[in-house]
């Protein structure tokens, strides 16, 4: 079984590309803490098609967030001939971990969402 869930905070605003057919691929990096206090993990997260457009919308750099997803792992050939290997986590799954107020109010957990949002959501 291959399935990733991860939590941590976006390092910068997701980058967001479409094909030539206009589905959308993003693509963000994650600093999930580790155990240990003050180490973190840098992951690569992809998304593509409605969860894609999701996360153009509603992501920003900061935001806490959980994914759940499946590891994949590639390599790919440099112009100078050097191999390099890459691990991604595609994206299966994405919610909000803490709301706006979460600054003035640790102790609520979870985004408010707005009216109207669910039926847009790629998971629900």
């Amino acid at each position: 079984m291959n399935k990733v869930i991860l939590m941590g905070r976006l390092t910068a605003d997701p980058d967001i590309t479409r094909n030539n057919d206009g589905m959308a691929f993003s693509r963000f990096t994650l600093a999930v803490d580790r155990f240990k206090k003050g180490e973190a993990d840098f992951i690569t997260c992809k998304g593509f098609g409605k969860t894609a457009e999701f996360v153009e919308k509603y992501y920003k750099k900061g935001i806490k967030i959980l994914v759940v997803g499946r590891w994949q792992t590639g390599s790919y050939t440099k112009n100078t001939g050097d191999k390099v290997y890459t691990n991604d986590c595609i994206i299966e799954q994405t919610e909000f971990c803490e709301s706006k107020k979460a600054d003035s109010d640790p102790s609520n957990d979870f985004v408010n969402l707005p009216d109207g949002l669910v039926e847009e959501l790629p998971f629900a």
